[in-house]
């Protein structure tokens, strides 16, 4: 008879918590002051982890922050530490507020119409003509003579 061995076999937990989190390393920060760099980012969220980066967008024609940021960790756990602990957070008296990031949407570029994209088109044609051409097939086979 064979018996299994603990390290034969994964604990079901386990491999779905690293399932989950395996995508979230990257925290969305809003709310952030106009004053505050990515140095300043850095040192508040540093405590939780170590940083891949961070990046603190700015409006170019003011020179100062656009008021949130993005902060990436190495591990997707630091990630959820830093979450639970600083979503909510003051920083130069302003209340932080952190999620995962999600990845940018797919935009159609600009000046182009949209139904010009193919993507726009595929996706139209999967969503309604289907439907119409079975009612229009249905209808033509009970209106046809027997």
């Amino acid at each position: 008879m064979y018996a299994l061995k603990p390290e034969d076999y994964i604990k079901p937990s386990t491999a779905l918590l690293s399932m989950s989190l395996r995508k979230h390393r990257v925290l969305y920060v809003g709310g952030l002051d106009e004053q505050v760099s990515e140095e300043i980012l850095h040192a508040a969220f540093i405590p939780f982890g170590d940083l891949r980066s961070v990046q603190v967008p700015k409006d170019f024609s003011k020179g100062t922050s656009r008021g949130f940021g993005f902060v990436e960790y190495e591990l997707e756990e630091d990630c959820a530490a830093a979450l639970d602990n600083m979503n909510g957070a003051e920083l130069f008296g302003k209340t932080l507020k952190c999620s995962f990031a999600s990845p940018p949407a797919k935009k159609i570029a600009s000046g182009v119409a949209v139904w010009s994209a193919e993507d726009f088109l595929a996706a139209e044609n999967n969503n309604g003509e289907e439907g119409i051409e079975e009612e229009a097939g249905e209808e033509a086979a009970s209106l046809a003579p027997s």
